[in-house]
């Protein structure tokens, strides 16, 4: 059943992703707000697949302000990565550069605004994302990122990269960290299973923290549920 329930969700989410990518290029012209109303669109739609589709559930526990914050994610599958565009108020998310260079669906994430980092390419990838996250905050934006840098099989901690402390440094924005348990239910591969999938938004941690501090209390916060 969990198969059949997950190639189901295959077979709707990705052809009606290249809908969403196409009338997000017919809707373009027309300005900015258009575009984000169909990528914001295209989110809630991946939610409710994923709820009566897949029959995964959310158990939140507290609630994401707006405004400019760093948002530190656990990241253990596909779902969250979607999800942020949902209960963020228009994020711009940190995401791999390979991301943004697909056909179509990476020029909408460019247009929308998100950050790709290559990381091969060292100091200056780094140069790049500091400059695009703050453009980002500027516009009042919340900037998230997934501080261990890539999906995680649920219940390992690994160290944070060095992405966000440089990040955390230069923009000088408080950080809201989020544990989340997607890998229980989500893990990698094609089948997903149905279940409850708990998100916590732990407390806001202020600016200008030690690098040795921030990392501390931000890993031990989004691995709250591991």
């Amino acid at each position: 059943m969990a198969f059949l329930r997950s190639l189901l969700f295959a077979l709707i989410f990705y052809p009606a992703t290249l809908l969403v990518c196409l009338f997000a290029l017919i809707v373009a012209p027309f300005g900015q707000a258009p575009l984000r109303e169909v990528v914001h669109f295209w989110a809630k739609f991946h939610y409710w697949l994923v709820q009566h589709v897949v029959g995964i559930r959310f158990e939140w526990d507290g609630e994401l302000p707006n405004g400019p914050y760093l948002v530190a994610v656990k990241h253990e599958s596909m779902v969250e990565a979607v999800d942020t565009l949902r209960f963020a108020h228009t994020p711009v998310v940190v995401m791999k550069r390979e991301l943004t260079t697909m056909p179509l669906w990476g020029w909408v994430a460019r247009r929308y605004g998100v950050i790709g980092v290559d990381r091969k390419a060292g100091a200056s990838a780094l140069r790049t994302m500091m400059k695009e996250a703050k453009a980002a905050a500027k516009a009042d934006r919340p900037v998230i990122i997934f501080p261990e840098g890539t999906r995680i099989p649920h219940g390992e901690r690994p160290k944070l990269r060095p992405g966000f402390a440089g990040l955390y440094k230069m923009l000088g924005l408080p950080v809201i960290p989020i544990a989340q348990d997607s890998g229980s239910v989500w893990p990698r591969g094609f089948v997903k299973h149905p279940g409850t999938i708990q998100v916590k938004i732990g407390e806001v941690i202020p600016p200008g923290l030690p690098r040795k501090e921030v990392e501390a209390r931000v890993h031990e916060a989004i691995n709250l549920l591991n």
